[in-house]
């Protein structure tokens, strides 16, 4: 197995890093800042899950902590392999830094890749907007 190509897409948001990490930690919070992921989720037993476009995705938090790491699993409809999702919050002056770890999925091209970037980014400017009151 090969490294995978990765690309590191953050935004820096006026508020402390403590508060933004619980923020992302909430699974009940990912249709409010990530909705290009999908638009409602729901418990389910240890797990929740994730109405998406593509179908339900199974998501998995990181265990609560107080690192700034806010890492999410997704397993895809049908899918038995977790993709992980890591995020990262860290002390930036005034604010912090959140940093997503974009690992390009198998069968992405350049465009694709470009793509999927593009949406991540987004999410993260609404998440900077929902925490700093601007959405």
């Amino acid at each position: 197995m090969a490294f995978r190509d990765v690309r590191f897409v953050h935004i820096n948001i006026a508020a402390p890093p403590e508060r933004v990490a619980a923020y992302l930690a909430d699974p009940r919070n990912m249709p409010d800042w990530a909705p290009n992921f999908g638009d409602d989720i729901r418990p389910d037993g240890e797990h929740w899950v994730m109405r998406t476009k593509a179908g339900p995705f199974r998501v998995r938090m990181a265990p609560a902590n107080d690192l700034g790491v806010a890492d999410h699993w997704v397993t895809p409809p049908g899918g038995t392999e977790e993709l992980h999702n890591a995020i990262r919050v860290t002390e930036n002056g005034v604010g912090c830094l959140v940093v997503f770890n974009l690992y390009r999925q198998d069968g992405f091209d350049d465009a694709k890749f470009d793509a999927d970037e593009a949406l991540v980014s987004a999410d993260l400017r609404r998440l900077k907007g929902l925490i700093e009151g601007e959405a």
